[in-house]
């Protein structure tokens, strides 16, 4: 397994995690190839299918000659992490913090990004020893939000997920984030369903050049 420095390295240096929710099985392997092809290095496959432990597997397998980093998004609970990091996942998402489940992926030495809102659960989470902190939704509280966190903790890895954009990506890099999270700014759905695996890449490429520009 890659080590999570190594992990955490791949992810700031992307500066994009795609999330892969509501893939089906058979376009999460074309998929991930299109993403990583368009440049993304960190893929989060979302744990809330009946066979995301497999799919996980197949991209883990998929992308085996990338540097790409496959982790695990929606993580809710301890049992949970551990049948994704048994998958194959090198990091573990989730919306909520869960001390079970970052201590779950510390046993393992796998990367932890639980999801804080207030000091009080970032505080709760890096006690527990999270690596990295997933603002969500950052929508709800915007930009600002990660100076808010980090004035009164220091230095902290903020990602904020949910409702960034091409259109809004700069100011939350501009605000202090490491990487952003992204679902359907990055994932274009209606060539998914149609198996247009080139213009699941050209819409991957737009994001990660935004994220590129915004750095």
């Amino acid at each position: 397994m890659t080590d999570k420095r190594t992990v955490e390295d791949r992810i700031v240096e992307s500066g994009v995690i795609a999330v892969l929710r509501g893939v089906s099985e058979d376009q999460i392997v074309p998929v991930s190839r299109a993403l990583a092809d368009a440049g993304v290095g960190a893929l989060e496959i979302t744990a809330d299918g009946t066979r995301s432990a497999e799919m996980i597997a197949d991209v883990d397998r998929e992308l085996a000659d990338t540097d790409a980093v496959i982790g695990a998004g929606t993580v809710l609970d301890a049992a949970t992490a551990q049948s994704v990091i048994d998958a194959g996942a090198t990091f573990v998402v989730s919306p909520h913090t869960s001390p079970d489940v970052v201590r779950t992926c510390n046993r393992h030495g796998v990367l932890a990004a639980p999801g804080v809102m207030t000091p009080t659960e970032a505080v709760t989470a890096m006690e527990a020893g999270a690596d990295l902190l997933k603002m969500f939704p950052a929508s709800t509280v915007g930009p600002g939000h990660i100076g808010a966190l980090s004035g009164p903790l220091g230095d902290v890895d903020i990602i904020p997920t949910g409702g960034v954009s091409p259109d809004n990506v700069a100011d939350f890099f501009d605000a202090g984030a490491v990487a952003v999270g992204a679902g359907g700014a990055i994932l274009d759905d209606e060539a998914i369903e149609r198996g247009d695996m080139e213009k699941v890449r050209e819409t991957a490429e737009a994001f990660v050049a935004a994220v590129e520009d915004a750095r």
